[in-house]
C-alpha cells in the first residue's frame, strides 16, 4: 500500500507508547483515524480530545465504517495483541494490509532520513534529547519516541520542513529489522527478551544485522565497550562514544550543587561549557551520544549547548516528583539490570551523603528468572531494598519464580517483600529520605499519591 493513498488508519493496541506516535502522525495527516485498546488511559483521552476515535471493547462492531475499505485503511497492531484477537481476526479474513507498529516506521524512513536510537537500555533517553536539540536548531526534525517528552507534553514532534525523523528503534521481536536508518546510535547490548531470542549470542546477532541496514552514506555512533561487533556496508561512516572515552566524549566534567556541565569533544568540532538541562550523571554519557548523532546532521556548537541545556528529560525516566532538602521522590522506568545499576550509580554520585531507598516490581517472569542475581547486584547499591511482585505484562506465571529470587541475593543493608496494594500505607507510616520507583509495570500508577502524602508530611 502507498502511504500516500491511505484514507484511514486503524491501531489495535492504540494506546501503546509507540502506537500513539505514529497515530498523531497520520491525525496530522488529515486521515481518519480510529482503533481498540484494552482500557482506558491519560494517553487515550488525551488521543481522542486530538481527534482519534477509540473504543474499549473487543467488537467489529465498533470499527468505524471508513475503516472498512481494504482498499485505503492501513491496519497497525502491536504485538502485544494475540492473533484470536476478533477484530485482528476480521482484518486478516478481509483482505487489509496489516503492519507491525516497525513496519510503518520502516516505510518512513524509506521516505525520511532517519536517525535512529537503538540499544538495551538508554535509547528513549538519547533519542529525546537529541530530537530536542535537533528541534529546537535550525535542522528541525521529526520524531517518534519512546516516552512522554516532558519539553513537549508528548511523544511525537512534527515538521513541516525537516526531512530528518527520530526513531526509537526497538529490538524487542526484531522490530528494528524493518528499519533502514540513516544514521544511528547503539547505547547498549546488555542481553534482554531471552523469551523472544533463546541466547546471548541470537541477541548480539540480531543486532549485528541491524548494523547492516544502516544506509550508505550514512553513520554509526556505537558505545565503545559493547561485546557485537557491527557489519556496516560500504560507505557508512563508523565512530564510537563513551563518558570519558572515544571519537565522541566527555571532558572537564563538574558536579556540585545540582549542576553538571562538561566539554564535548568531537572529530568534527569541541563544544566546551554544555550544561545538562537534566542533571543526572548517566546524562552525561547519554548527552555525549545525542550530541554525536545532531553534530553530525549540521547542528552548530551554540545550538547543540541551548539544546541540552533546556532538556527537561522523559517521563519516568529518572523523573523527579519531589526534589528538596528533606525528601526526594522520583520514578525511573528501568526494569532491565544495567539499566538498574546505572539508575543506583547515579542516585549514589547525586545523593552519597543521603539514605536511599528503592521500591522495585520486577516486569516479566522470564527476565526475572534469566537475570535475578543481576539484578540483586545492581539493586544492593542502594540502602534499601522493597520488593513488590512480578509485573507478569503478557506472560503467564512460571513456577518457582517469583521476587524471593531476588529478595534472598540481595546484600543491601535493609530488605524487605510488599504487595503493590501496601505501598500507599507504607509510604504514609515511613519517612523515607530519597526514594526511587523503579521498573516497567504499573507501581508508577502509586507515584501521583506517594508525592501528595509524602508533601503533606
Amino acid at each position: 500500500m502507498d502511504i500516500t493513498e491511505i484514507k484511514s488508519v486503524y491501531f489495535i493496541g492504540a494506546g501503546g507508547i509507540g502506537m500513539s506516535a505514529i497515530a498523531r502522525y497520520f491525525i496530522h495527516k488529515g486521515v481518519v483515524v480510529a482503533g481498540y485498546d484494552k482500557t482506558p488511559s491519560a494517553l487515550t483521552n488525551q488521543l481522542e480530545k486530538e481527534g482519534m476515535l477509540i473504543h474499549y471493547e473487543e467488537n467489529v462492531e465498533e470499527i468505524p465504517h471508513a475503516c472498512k475499505n481494504p482498499q485505503t485503511c492501513l491496519v497497525v497492531y502491536t504485538p502485544a495483541i494475540p492473533e484470536t484477537h476478533q477484530e485482528l481476526k476480521y482484518f486478516r479474513e478481509n483482505g487489509f494490509e496489516i503492519q507491525k507498529r516497525a513496519q510503518v516506521l520502516g516505510t518512513l524512513t524509506q521516505t525520511h532520513k532517519g536517525l535512529c536510537f537503538a540499544g538495551t537500555h538508554g535509547k528513549t533517553t538519547t533519542s529525546t534529547m537529541c530530537a530536542h536539540i535537533m528541534h529546537q536548531s535550525h535542522v528541525d526534525c521529526n520524531a517518534f519516541l519512546g516516552g512522554i517528552s516532558k519539553n513537549y507534553g508528548t511523544n511525537y514532534i512534527l515538521s513541516d520542513a525537516s526531512d530528518y525523523i527520530v526513531i526509537e528503534a526497538d529490538e524487542f521481536d526484531r522490530s528494528f529489522h524493518w528499519l533502514r536508518p540513516w544514521m544511528s546510535v547503539i547505547t547498549s547490548t546488555d542481553p534482554d527478551h531471552l523469551d523472544i531470542y533463546g541466547t546471548k549470542e541470537a541477541y548480539l546477532e540480531s543486532f549485528r544485522h541491524y548494523t547492516t541496514l544502516i544506509q550508505p552514506g550514512g553513520a554509526l555512533i556505537i558505545h565503545r565497550d559493547l561485546e557485537m561487533k557491527p557489519a556496516v556496508q560500504e560507505g557508512v561512516s563508523m565512530y564510537d562514544y563513551s563518558r570519558d572515552k572515544g571519537d565522541f566524549h566527555a571532558e572537564n566534567i563538574e558536579i556540585k550543587n545540582g549542576h553538571i556541565t562538561f566539554d564535548f569533544i568531537s572529530p568534527l568540532e569541541n563544544v566546551e561549557g554544555v550544561e545538562l538541562g537534566q542533571p543526572i550523571p548517566i546524562n552525561i554519557e547519554n548527552g555525549v551520544a545525542a550530541m554525536a548523532m545532531a553534530q553530525l546532521n549540521g547542528c552548530t556548537a551554540e545550538e547543540l549547548r541551548y539544546g541540552m541545556s533546556t532538556y527537561h528529560g522523559v517521563e519516568r525516566r529518572f523523573d523527579f516528583k519531589i526534589k528538596n532538602d528533606r525528601h526526594v521522590l522520583l520514578s525511573d522506568y528501568a526494569h532491565h539490570p544495567k539499566e538498574i545499576y546505572q539508575s543506583a550509580k547515579s542516585l549514589r554520585e547525586l545523593y552519597h551523603d543521603r539514605k536511599v531507598t528503592a521500591i522495585f516490581q520486577p516486569h516479566l517472569y522470564t527476565r526475572t528468572r534469566d537475570f535475578y542475581k543481576e539484578f540483586a547486584k545492581a539493586l544492593s547499591q542502594l540502602d534499601e531494598v522493597i520488593l513488590c511482585d512480578i509485573y507478569p505484562a503478557r506472560e503467564q506465571p512460571i513456577k518457582g519464580v517469583t521476587s524471593q529470587l531476588i529478595y534472598d541475593e540481595l546484600t543491601c543493608k535493609e530488605k524487605s517483600m510488599i504487595h503493590k496494594e501496601e505501598v500507599l500505607d507504607l509510604v504514609k507510616r515511613r519517612d523515607f529520605d530519597v526514594l526511587v520507583i523503579l521498573g516497567a509495570g504499573d507501581l508508577d500508577n502509586y507515584v501521583p499519591q506517594m508525592a501528595k502524602i509524602i508533601e503533606s508530611k
